[in-house]
């Protein structure tokens, strides 16, 4: 359940999870591709990344539903109306590209002229889309999905920078609330020039009232 102004428990959830399983994804993506490995082991972080592409789709979609038939939180009161539009078309680009770029890996998988299957955790085969399998085929597929990926990579970069400057810099709630504390109210700072105030009617007695 959500409480207060912030995010609910399974939402805050599927945040971290998604963004953990995206970024061990891009670290196997350049492990598998781009470093001269064992066969055999690039064939097991392919099968792991194809597994954990699909689990996260999955979470993706899990967390799209949710952000559709859920209420959403309120801004944070301290953004202006330009912030707002910002953070809500970064919160969509997200979202759309967690979906996409998963997506765009399993047309990858399903275009594959080497017609490897994809074994999720080793407990059932998962089905290819219903794609033609081709070398030019896979080629688009993968060059959309590589793309895809660095520009979800970019975004969530920018993301986690803006979170950070809100917390530290801002030190509003933007960062609180997907980390599920609420936010600690800290009190007026007191001005240097400001006196102590009177606790009571003054006794003194002006030099006009003593004639």
């Amino acid at each position: 359940m959500r409480q207060g102004s912030g995010y609910g428990a399974l939402a805050i959830a599927l945040h971290w999870l998604i963004a953990l399983m995206i970024l061990g994804l891009v670290g196997l993506g350049f492990v598998m591709r781009r470093m001269a490995i064992d066969p055999a082991l690039q064939f097991s972080l392919y099968q792991w990344h194809k597994s954990i592409g699909i689990a996260a789709l999955g979470l993706a979609c899990l967390r799209a539903a949710l952000w559709l038939f859920t209420r959403h939180p309120p801004p944070v009161p301290s953004l202006s109306p330009i912030e707002r539009k910002a953070s809500h078309a970064t919160h969509v680009a997200l979202a759309l590209l967690s979906l996409a770029v998963p997506v765009a890996g399993w047309a990858v998988a399903s275009t594959s002229t080497l017609n490897i299957p994809t074994f999720f955790f080793n407990l059932v085969v998962i089905p290819s889309l219903p794609l033609a399998r081709s070398g030019a085929a896979e080629d688009f597929w993968t060059l959309v999905h590589a793309s895809a990926a660095y520009v979800l990579l970019g975004l969530a970069v920018f993301h986690a920078a803006a979170a950070l400057y809100h917390h530290f810099v801002r030190r509003d709630e933007v960062l609180l609330r997907m980390l599920g504390r609420s936010p600690q109210v800290l009190p007026d700072p007191v001005r240097p020039d400001s006196g102590p105030t009177p606790t009571g009617p003054s006794t003194g007695t002006s030099e006009g009232s003593k004639r």
